[in-house]
């Protein structure tokens, strides 16, 4: 296998488009309006439990079932991306999630609602990969990483939107359970509607695109389905480690291990676990500037990821301020999302993206699955509680040994392309040009 360093990448042609921050602005929106509708049960709960007798077991599953469509259609997504164009995919995507959230609104009987959060799924397995691949298309290599992080940051904004809603749409709240879900409804159909012109925009005003549109074309060769180089398996190792630690920790344990371990009262807890999302929001956009400005992008992935282990030492072994381990974490998870997407689209190749995207969230989504569950037995076996704050060492233990195991991936990779054989994610911004490597054989 031989490689070929070269001038301009041909196949980000588009990279200088002067419509590309329009695109980006339209992709932000429309994941978005994913990220409310996703989160958009939590704040009616209350309401829900209130006014229609819902049990935990009902209230998890509205939640629960949008895994569902992600684990079985996240290859299949990946492909159809690669078959029909990410624009398209994303259209479709959107117009999905509408139907989803419309159901959901309805929500009577209980199976509708169930069945309008299934559907939403669908759609947001499908649209947060399209739009990475779109804006993959878009973007050059010396600004893909800025372009991603503030997708991604952009993105958080739904979610936090949902969460202050109670606030700023309390008229709805005081309504009941459903004006809610319809406000959600219409944030989707905005989110369809920023769809609808970023394919109409990738259609006619993306340069290169009748050449990408025949190249996604090609029909599916299944021979080649799973043939990636070294460097998108170590990269791919490091989206579902870091994930498998991450979001477990975060948003299943932290608010707890805080109030039993720490001394912390709920509310306490909740704002410094929150301090971590928050300010991703703003850093990660930082970050990604800085990939695209100094290169070196495994190398910053090392760093992140270090951050981790780092956490949960501090953590368990020390008696230093909460705050520091919440600073620590709150780097990381600023820095790895900002790297970590863009460089994956810098790794694989363009007309294979969509796939490699889609086989990443599906083992993600496996991989945060059996950490929730191993975490909360080796709690359980504990017997880890406010009467036993010392049973939730072993929980800690195994984040930080499942960190470490991520951490070799980093350095894997960073040894991989900081050698012959690389992407040149290690490469630093020269002079403006963007530079590649074509792959022969």
């Amino acid at each position: 296998m031989s490689q070929v360093a070269t001038g301009p990448d041909t196949n980000r042609s588009s990279g200088n488009s002067q419509m590309r921050w329009w695109v980006l602005v339209l992709a932000a929106i429309a994941v978005s309006s994913s990220y409310y509708e996703s989160d958009v049960v939590g704040p009616i709960a209350d309401l829900l439990q209130r006014q229609r007798g819902f049990s935990q077991s009902q209230l998890g599953m509205l939640n629960g079932v949008l895994s569902i469509p992600n684990v079985a259609l996240a290859l299949i997504n990946g492909l159809l991306i690669d078959r029909y164009g990410p624009a398209r995919i994303a259209l479709w995507s959107a117009a999905i999630g509408v139907l989803g959230a419309a159901l959901t609104a309805v929500g009577s009987p209980y199976e509708i609602m169930v069945v309008g959060r299934f559907i939403f799924g669908v759609s947001e397995g499908a649209i947060f990969i399209a739009l990475v691949a779109g804006l993959a298309q878009w973007f050059s290599r010396s600004g893909i990483a800025l372009a991603t992080a503030l997708y991604l940051s952009l993105a958080r904004v739904g979610s936090y939107a949902v969460d202050t809603s109670t606030a700023w749409a309390r008229p709805l709240y005081e309504r009941g359970w459903q004006p809610p879900l319809w406000l959600g409804t219409g944030i989707t159909l905005a989110g369809l509607v920023a769809a609808m012109i970023f394919y109409w925009l990738d259609r006619h005003h993306r340069p290169g695109v009748r050449s990408a549109d025949a190249a996604t074309a090609e029909r599916v060769n299944w021979g080649q389905l799973l043939k990636f180089d070294m460097s998108y398996w170590y990269i791919l190792a490091l989206h579902v480690l870091y994930a498998a630690v991450f979001f477990p920790f975060r948003t299943t344990y932290a608010i707890e291990y805080f109030q039993h371990a720490k001394g912390l009262t709920l509310q306490r807890a909740g704002v410094a676990n929150s301090w971590v999302f928050f300010a991703a929001i703003f850093a990660t956009p930082f970050f990604g500037l800085l990939a695209d400005r100094l290169g070196h992008r495994a190398l910053m992935l090392t760093f992140g990821t270090l951050l981790l282990p780092v956490t949960f030492v501090v953590l368990g072994l020390t008696d230093l301020s909460l705050w520091v381990s919440t600073v620590m974490m709150g780097i990381s998870f600023s820095l790895v999302p900002a790297v970590i997407w863009p460089a994956t689209t810098l790794i694989v190749e363009p007309r294979r993206l969509g796939t490699a995207l889609g086989l990443i969230t599906l083992i993600q989504a496996l991989g945060m699955a059996a950490s929730n569950l191993a975490a909360g037995w080796l709690a359980d076996k504990a017997g880890a509680g406010a009467q036993n704050p010392a049973g939730y060492t072993v929980m800690l233990w195994f984040f930080f040994l499942l960190s470490l195991i991520a951490l070799s991936s980093a350095v894997l990779l960073w040894r991989r392309e900081a050698g012959p054989k690389g992407h040149g994610l290690e490469d630093a911004r020269r002079g403006g040009q963007d530079f590649c490597v074509i792959r022969a054989g």
